[in-house]
């Protein structure tokens, strides 16, 4: 029987994901994935991931799987006394390589198939129906001769036939893409999956590029994962040869460029971490990295729409005695006074201004943040976004009042005084039995 903290546990991650799960339906996510993903180091078949992406569809999200098979070409062409050949991380597909392509690939794509297609009991495929669909929506060009090397069926993407992937997905199916494709001549090409999905998810724009890899994310110049970027962060870590594990290196530059064209997101996760793409999309701290084109953390004016999520950030530190408690009402007549913080669409921080003009001085008030947020600094941004409002206001001086904060505003130029560097309206509203200590800034 389960104990009353793990229904609470599973209750409160319910109610978290709530919110991811209304956001993505109706969503188009491309993930892409080497042949790695069907050798893991037991030999088993990869039974999580595959009952990942059938939860995926049954929350009405458009899938577009886009598979590669390297290990398992590699594997073909030695079975035929073939040594794998590379440049640069491109195979070199000479007509013996090319053979063992077509049928390396065939039984990847089938084995996926047979994978997506289970229901057993007793297991989270029971029920479900995936209709997986596939065609000739790719056209491929040869690569040509490299640096002197000629790749020969080595191929590139020409042309993604982008309205025929978007009708299959209209009709709820999941669309499974294999990397060889012919040219318009009839020849047949190999290509790098992961230049496919990078080409897949531009093409039809989609809202999500995953690439499953052999790390849990990018990492810093100290080894230290990057929660979130954006493609030019991104770019940095290219020119300046940040180490990346070998297949999160080689699709970076894939990554950088579908963030660039248009595509939402793009998450780099670990492939041999169980429950990773339910912990990355479904929870608020998420597992690996995500890029964007923008900073995810968005500071902008408040509107009335915003009330009830500025009102969930505020009540807990109003219910502890940190903030002064509002009502409701009055917060709708005050919301224009405040700024919010979105992270990746989602309202976690707010803080407001309230200026006295006569005095040329501002009160900054209601400064807060989810507690699951705090680490990334947004307190600052949302404090740099009111002293902003207030010189704009042609203010001269910011004063807070605060019983639990002192040493975060000292740290940030407050200087502590008395109740009498108030302005004078502010001074007779002032609740002795608070005793809030009053920090003044200078702007």
């Amino acid at each position: 029987m389960a104990t009353d903290d793990s229904n609470a546990k599973l209750v409160a991650w319910v109610r978290q994901a709530a919110p991811y799960i209304h956001a993505f339906r109706g969503k188009t996510f491309v993930i892409a994935f080497g042949g790695e993903v069907l050798e893991t180091a037991e030999g088993k078949r990869p039974q999580s991931i595959i009952h990942d992406i059938a939860l995926l569809d049954s929350m009405g999200i458009r899938l577009v799987l886009v598979h590669g098979a390297r290990p398992q070409i590699d594997a073909e062409m030695r079975s035929r006394g073939l040594e794998p050949r590379f440049h640069d991380g491109l195979r070199i597909t000479d007509a013996d390589a090319l053979e063992c392509v077509k049928r390396a690939m065939g039984v990847t794509r089938i084995e996926i198939e047979a994978l997506l297609s289970q229901g057993q009991a007793n297991t989270p495929m029971a029920g479900a129906f995936l209709r997986v669909t596939g065609g000739n929506f790719i056209t491929a060009r040869p690569v040509g001769v490299v640096d002197g090397i000629d790749h020969q069926y080595t191929g590139a993407v020409r042309k993604v036939i982008a309205e025929e992937i978007q009708g299959d997905l209209a009709q709820e199916n999941v669309v499974l893409i294999t990397p060889i494709a012919a040219s318009p001549t009839g020849e047949i090409f190999n290509l790098a999956w992961e230049e496919v999905a990078e080409a897949v998810a531009v093409a039809i724009q989609a809202d999500k590029l995953i690439f499953l890899s052999d790390g849990a994310g990018l990492v810093d110049a100290q080894g230290l994962l990057l929660d979130a970027l954006t493609a030019n962060e991104a770019e940095m870590l290219l020119k300046n040869a940040t180490p990346q594990s070998p297949e999160v290196a080689r699709v970076l530059p894939e990554a950088i460029r579908a963030c660039r064209n248009g595509v939402g997101r793009v998450h780099f996760l670990d492939r041999n971490a169980d429950g990773a793409m339910l912990m990355e999309f479904f929870t608020r701290d998420g597992v690996g990295t995500v890029m964007t084109r923008a900073p995810l953390a968005l500071v902008r004016e408040a509107t009335p729409d915003d009330v009830m999520a500025v009102l969930s950030v505020i009540e807990p530190l109003e219910s502890d005695g940190t903030l002064v408690r509002r009502g409701r009402e009055r917060l709708e007549t005050e919301i224009t006074r405040f700024s919010v913080l979105e992270h990746d669409g989602i309202v976690v921080g707010c803080a407001a201004l309230y200026p006295y003009s006569d005095e040329k001085s501002a009160e900054l008030a209601c400064l807060a943040v989810m507690p699951d947020y705090r680490r990334f600094g947004y307190g600052d941004l949302l404090r740099r976004q009111i002293e902003e409002r207030a010189k704009r206001e042609r203010l001269q001086r910011l004063f807070v009042l605060t019983t639990r904060t002192s040493h975060w505003f000292i740290e940030r130029g407050f200087v502590e005084s008395d109740v009498d560097a108030l302005p004078s309206e502010k001074r007779e509203l002032y609740n002795l039995q608070r005793r809030s200590k009053v920090f003044v800034k200078a702007l």
